[in-house]
């Protein structure tokens, strides 16, 4: 009986604090990069996602190293925290180097309010906020239902459909990656089935990860950087992070199976079949960026729709006004996606199809990508701790252009499972347990609370640290939760 196949194990060499390599050995068409301290890189080496670093190395026409933030973590095809370059003419475009989660990403607002202000009502905005956003699995809204025409409206106006409808601001436009809308999006390329379970899911918050949070600024870093970016110590923020709902990852589903016929069709030969893939310049790569362009359009809308609630449930809730609320979006952008950016590789300009999973832009101000209002100090980068502790507001360095295709981790990065998180948690009275701190918490359901107690997932300050040690971006506000809204 043949014995069961090894994998060769992972080689790993230390270059600094921050850096560690895995060389170019058998398949591999490139080295990997993994940014992590030595506590975090401990962690990382218990699963798979070394391997999975690996083996996107494998893949046609990569450009430069495949690339590991320091929330790695394995997931379906990249790891979670990869990042992944590639030459349009030679490279390719994987689902699984995008991720389920179509432009799961997360925007953040600030306020002209200070947390002593809203300490009284704080209750009764979470209360507002959970029964005004529809958050869950599968939770359509009573309000916001379409019809097929006009959810593909949305998969090509993005955020600024959303805008045209009375939802926001031009100005929110000039504060979302890529202004809110991604070029070359065609709903012609999504299919009725992914349009239907998008009719009811627009402006909701969905499971898993997601969530809305209320919270203040804790700490500023960088006092120049938090003037641009409008915060101030004590004044109150609000976490949106969602994404596509079950639109997106109908569109990720149905291009699976396209890209396993493609990977064989076009002989390239995958080390797994969870990246499978199709040549950037095939039919098939062309029809899934133009879904997956849509998808993630849908997913900018979404959250524009989320935050025109957020602020009507504050001014309703506090009776104020615009004015009196002042709350403008500092940015909002992407964890999950492939899209084309220019960038300078061996000392020349090349456009290159960047694949981020589970990691998030991070430009510097001399990139024209970043808002005007931003360019003296850098695109926001934007990192959600867990729903108990901190999270951060960074802004992009020109470290990051040079290193990672102007990357940066998107969190904290789990470390327990699912199953781990629920048997951890047996017996806890979560609620209750965080307004004995001063968070008040709502959930759709008990299971998902559960899932995302705070010791699931690692402290987001060292990976924020391990990030600005490695010069990828810098620190700028440190934010405390309040209120969180869990699906």
């Amino acid at each position: 009986m043949a014995g069961k196949k090894t994998r060769p194990p992972i080689r790993v060499e230390r270059l600094d604090d921050y850096r560690w390599r895995i060389p170019q050995t058998g398949r591999m068409l490139t080295e990997g990069i993994v940014y992590a301290d030595d506590a975090l890189f401990a962690r990382i080496r218990q699963d798979q996602s070394l391997e999975q670093v690996r083996n996107v190395a494998c893949l046609p026409g990569i450009v430069g190293p495949s690339l590991a933030m320091p929330d790695i973590h394995w997931g379906y095809g990249f790891p979670i925290g990869g990042v992944a370059a590639f030459d349009p003419a030679e490279g390719i475009v994987s689902p699984g180097g995008v991720g389920y989660d179509i432009n799961c990403g997360v925007r953040l607002l600030r306020s002209n309010l200070t947390r002593k202000e809203i300490t009284p009502n704080l209750k009764a905005i979470a209360d507002a906020l959970f029964r005004d956003i529809p958050a869950g699995v599968g939770r359509g809204h009573k309000e916001y239902q379409l019809d097929p025409r006009e959810v593909r409206q949305v998969l090509e106006g993005g955020a600024a459909w959303a805008v045209e409808q009375g939802f926001g601001t031009e100005a929110d436009l000039d504060h979302i990656e890529e202004g809110g809308r991604l070029a070359g999006a065609d709903a012609g390329e999504v299919s009725d089935r992914a349009v239907e379970r998008g009719r009811r899911q627009l402006g909701t918050v969905g499971s898993g990860n997601h969530f809305i949070e209320v919270g203040y600024v804790a700490e500023i870093h960088d006092a120049a950087a938090a003037s641009a970016f409008g915060l101030a110590k004590n004044h109150v923020t609000v976490f949106i992070h969602s994404g596509s709902r079950g639109l997106g990852y109908q569109v990720c589903d149905d291009f699976i199976s396209v890209m396993l016929e493609a990977s064989s069709r076009y002989g390239i030969d995958l080390p797994d079949r969870q990246l499978c893939c199709a040549p950037l310049r095939s039919p098939e790569g062309k029809r899934y960026l133009a879904a997956m362009s849509a998808a993630a359009n849908f997913a900018f809308a979404n959250r524009q729709l989320m935050a025109h609630r957020v602020r009507e449930t504050f001014r309703h809730t506090l009776g104020l006004t615009d004015r009196d609320l002042r709350m403008g979006l500092v940015y909002d952008v992407c964890h999950n996606i492939a899209k084309f950016e220019t960038h300078q590789v061996e000392g020349r300009s090349r456009r290159l199809c960047v694949h981020r999973k589970g990691a998030t832009r991070a430009f510097p101000g001399s990139a024209r990508e970043v808002p005007a209002d931003y360019r003296k100090v850098g695109q926001p980068v934007l990192i959600p701790g867990d729903m108990g502790r901190r999270s951060y507001v960074l802004a992009g360095a020109e470290g990051a252009l040079s290193a990672t295709f102007g990357s940066a981790c998107h969190g904290a990065g789990r470390v327990m499972s699912r199953n781990e998180a629920r048997r951890v948690a047996r017996g806890r009275e979560l609620v209750r347990e965080f307004e004995e701190r001063g968070i008040f918490l709502r959930g759709a359901g008990r299971a998902t609370l559960v899932e995302e107690i705070p010791e699931a997932y690692k402290d987001v300050t060292e990976v924020v640290d391990v990030v600005e040690g490695a010069g990828l971006a810098r620190k700028v506000a440190e934010l405390r939760p309040l209120a969180v809204i869990k699906g």
